[in-house]
Formats: structure tokens, sequence, C-alpha cells
């Protein structure tokens, strides 16, 4: 009984330390890694599909993106598309060399 509970515990230990792992990879990471780039819209893309993490990843990145992105444009007085256009310019021209980035036909190239 003693060595089953070690082992429930033991694996719940593990599974939290992965959770908390895969939560913990930030965005020059991702980009370093190649599963994330830059989009033409100012947004953040997953070069990789199918991974949660890197999914949160993009989903949180690009809320706090269109809060920004909103803001500019109350303050000049411009819409929302214009500033994600110029931001994603913007974002692209100064992608590292060997991140990935995307093209306006929506294919992902390494820059």
């Amino acid at each position: 009984m003693k060595r089953t509970m070690k082992s429930i515990v033991l694996a719940a230990v593990l599974v939290v330390a992965l959770a908390v792992n895969a939560f913990a990879m930030d965005l020059g990471t991702a980009k370093s890694q190649g599963l994330v780039g830059e989009r033409p819209d100012g947004y953040l893309g997953a070069v990789v599909a199918g991974r949660a993490d890197v999914q949160a990843l993009v989903n949180d990145i690009n809320a706090q993106r269109r809060t920004k992105y909103q803001g500019i444009a109350q303050k000049r007085g411009t819409s929302l598309a214009a500033v994600e256009q110029f931001v994603g310019q913007k974002l692209i021209s100064r992608a590292d060399p060997g991140e990935y980035v995307m093209t306006p036909g929506g294919q992902w190239v390494r820059k």
C-alpha cells in the first residue's frame, strides 16, 4: 500500500512539474525554437500546430497585443486594422535571423 501511494505521489509531482515547465515557455524561447512567428497583422502565430503550450502562449500574447493596439488606435484616432498592419510590418522587420515570419500570402518562412 505504501509503495502504491509513493508511486501515485511521484506521478502527480512529475505531472505538475511538466505542466509548470510547459507554461513557463516565454516568447523568446518559442521564437528561437521555431514554434511561433510574427504575422503581417501584428499578431503572433503558431508555426507548429497541435501544441497546447504554444497555443496558450500565442493566445496570451495576442490578447495583450490587441489591448495595446486598441489603445493606440483610440489615442491616434485611427482604425485597429491600420495599427495592426503597421505594427505587423515593424515586428517582421525586427525579427531576428532564423526566426519565422509569415508572408502576406500566409506562408511561414525563416528570416
